[in-house]
């Protein structure tokens, strides 16, 4: 069998290519580590009245504290609140009464107004 040569240029080639491969190799795992960044920009902004459905206002003297909750600015601990107060001092007989319950105040109120009724009161 025949002995191969390899001339100083085909090592030089072989070395070139190594190196290109390896710098490849080291964009690649460069590229994995860092992790896609996302960016997501709209170009309509709407407000939550818009695109939230429409719904009947809820009922202030049967509606349970989960759906109270579920109310812009309530959450779980206030609508607790609402509850025990309508239990301990009766119906609400109009929307203002919830001013009495501690934590709604005129603010408050005035964001519940379309989403809250007492029906048959004022």
């Amino acid at each position: 069998m025949e002995k191969v040569r390899v001339t100083k240029t085909e090592w030089l080639l072989l070395g070139l290519t190594a190196v290109f491969l390896c710098v490849l190799l080291a964009l690649s795992w460069q590229d994995r580590s860092a992790g896609p960044e996302v960016t997501v920009e709209t170009a309509v902004q709407a407000s939550p009245e818009e695109v939230m459905p429409e719904f009947p206002p809820l009922d202030l003297n049967t509606a349970a504290a989960e759906e109270l909750a579920a109310l812009p600015g309530i959450g779980p601990a206030l609508a607790e609140r609402i509850v025990t107060y309508r239990e301990e001092n009766g119906p609400f007989g109009a929307v203002e009464d919830l001013m009495a319950v501690s934590g709604i105040g005129e603010k408050k109120l005035e964001g519940l107004r379309d989403r809250v009724a007492v029906p048959g009161g004022d």
